[in-house]
This record gives structure tokens, sequence and C-alpha cells, in this order.
């Protein structure tokens, strides 16, 4: 599927802003700023992982501009509440026929990483995903040695629908159990309200 055969709300990359975290169109403006946030960062070193290194940042970005043009995902830049970027994420796996879709490709700088940057940013997607887009269901997935992000994604509220073996590679060319979770609309509404309840932590943690 072409990105011009997609309905006109799957072919634009919206600007999604809340207290914590702004996400906007990736671009190649971009690159500078996106490298700075990769630099020194140890993510990018764990084989099962999908992190640029900060040198490779100009491919990474024309790739994923690439895939955009192509109709097979929807990127985006993360600013914190200075407006510095220090992440990314996308929507992929656009599936506008049923409706659904997948959020993952998920990086962040060290200093946000389990702040309210990402509960933010997980908030913002799943709202636009559901009440914009009218997803019946949102798609995760991670390698199953990647027991951090499997964590973080049942913390969000969805549930693991199985594993898929040899399903993909790692960056490394070694094969990748892929674990699969979801959430469904119908229990998009108890966890919106556990991740407002999460965020709501984190103004109060916030100095």
């Amino acid at each position: 599927m072409t990105s011009a055969s997609l309905p006109v709300a799957w072919q634009q990359v919206p600007v999604l802003a809340g207290r914590h975290a702004r996400l906007e169109p990736m671009s190649r403006d971009h690159v500078d700023s996106l490298r700075d946030a990769l630099a020194g960062d140890t993510l990018a070193a764990l084989w099962f992982t999908q992190v640029p290194k900060a040198e490779d940042t100009e491919g990474y970005v024309d790739a994923v501009l690439a895939a955009q043009a192509d109709g097979r995902v929807l990127p985006f830049v993360v600013r914190d509440a200075a407006g510095r970027v220090v992440g990314s994420t996308r929507f992929y796996g656009l599936e506008a026929d049923v409706p659904k879709l997948s959020i993952g490709y998920t990086w962040y700088a060290p200093d946000v990483q389990r702040t309210g940057v990402n509960t933010e940013t997980k908030l913002l997607l799943l709202t636009h995903a559901f009440e914009t887009l009218g997803c019946i269901s949102v798609v995760f997935e991670t390698s199953w040695f990647n027991h951090r992000s499997r964590a973080a994604i049942a913390r969000l509220g969805a549930k693991q629908d199985g594993v898929l073996r040899n399903h993909k590679r790692h960056a490394d060319g070694s094969p990748r159990d892929t674990v699969v979770f979801s959430i469904i609309d119908s229990e998009w509404p108890a966890v919106k309200r556990n991740l407002q309840a999460r965020l709501a932590q984190h103004a109060q943690e916030s100095p």
C-alpha cells in the first residue's frame, strides 16, 4: 500500500503535545538533534535492540522517510518539556481497513528514560490511534530477549498475545523471536486512566 492509497488521516503525521512531551513529524532537519540524542547511549550497543548508532543517524532518517513515502510508517521525533529532541517513535503496520496499527521503534536519550516523557508519549500516541484514527487494535512488538521493553509494554496495560518464533532478524542478523502485545478498543478507557494516573505521579515527582 502506497501513501496515496491510505485515507488522508493515515497519511499525515500529526503534532501531539502534552506537558512532558511533544511529538512532531520527523524530517531531515532533525538529523543533528537526533544524533545528539543518540550520543553516548548504550541502547544501540545491545544486540537485541533496533536503536541506531549516532554515526548512522543520517542514513536512519533517510530510511525512515523513505518508508513514510511508501505508506509504511508515520514517524515522530519526541521533544521534552524544554523543547529538546530526546528520541523518536513511530506508527507502523498501518492497516486502515481494519483499522489497526503498531507503535514501536521507540528510543530515548538516557536522561529521559523512565520519566514522564515516555508515559505521555504513549498516552498521546494511543489517544490518536483510538480516538482520531478509530483503531480497534494497537500492537506492540519486541524481541524475546528485550526484557526491559517487555515489562514496559505490560505496564502500559497491553496484554501479551503470543510469541512469533524466528519472526524477524535482529540487527546483528540473528533470528528474532518476537513477543506480540496488543491493546484493543474495549480496553482503551482503562488503559487511558492508568496512563493518566501514572502521568499525574510523574508530575508530583517533578521539581
